[in-house]
């Protein structure tokens, strides 16, 4: 049982940690690489599709081949994903980038979601604990946002002098 709830921790890991550590390495080693990406429209539901099909696959069980090419799938697809977060050529404006993120996190969940109706709890639980650090991103972006849109309105506002005195 503890094999199982780390293999799903580490699905999950590899969606919300590995593949974007990845895209920013490889979009810095290989500027041009960054033209495979696809738009956020395609990337999210395709990515919900596979990481449902993914994760339904592993849980009916598969043979190790597959599964394999099953985590490798996983991980493309989750760079794909990322893509329009963190790469350059389909990159979101902030709220776009917000609203991606804050919308990914329940639909990925519902594969874990539906591990635990079928009575898989802990690998269920297990990969949504996982993708916690999916969350994480969501609030360092909506937070940069923020940040972004108050230095800009300060810049663009005139000091009134003699205020206050």
């Amino acid at each position: 049982m503890t094999a199982h709830m780390a293999h799903m921790a580490m699905m999950g890991l590899l969606v919300s940690v590995a593949a974007p550590v990845l895209l920013l390495v490889l979009t810095r080693l290989a500027p041009r690489s960054d033209r495979w990406t696809v738009p956020a429209a395609v990337a999210l539901p395709g990515f919900v599709v596979l990481h449902a099909a993914v994760t339904v696959a592993g849980h009916l069980g598969v043979p190790p081949p597959w599964d394999s090419a099953a985590r490798i799938t996983m991980l493309v697809g989750a760079m794909l994903f990322w893509a329009p977060v963190l790469g350059v050529r389909h990159r979101l404006p902030d709220t776009g980038r917000t609203l991606y993120l804050y919308t990914a996190m329940p639909l990925l969940d519902l594969a874990g979601v539906w591990l635990v109706i079928v009575g898989d709890s802990t690998g269920g639980l297990s990969m949504i604990v996982g993708m916690l650090p999916l969350g994480m991103s969501a609030v360092v972006v909506t937070w940069n946002w923020i940040h972004r849109e108050e230095r800009r309105v300060a810049a663009d506002e005139p000091v009134e002098q003699g205020v206050g005195r």
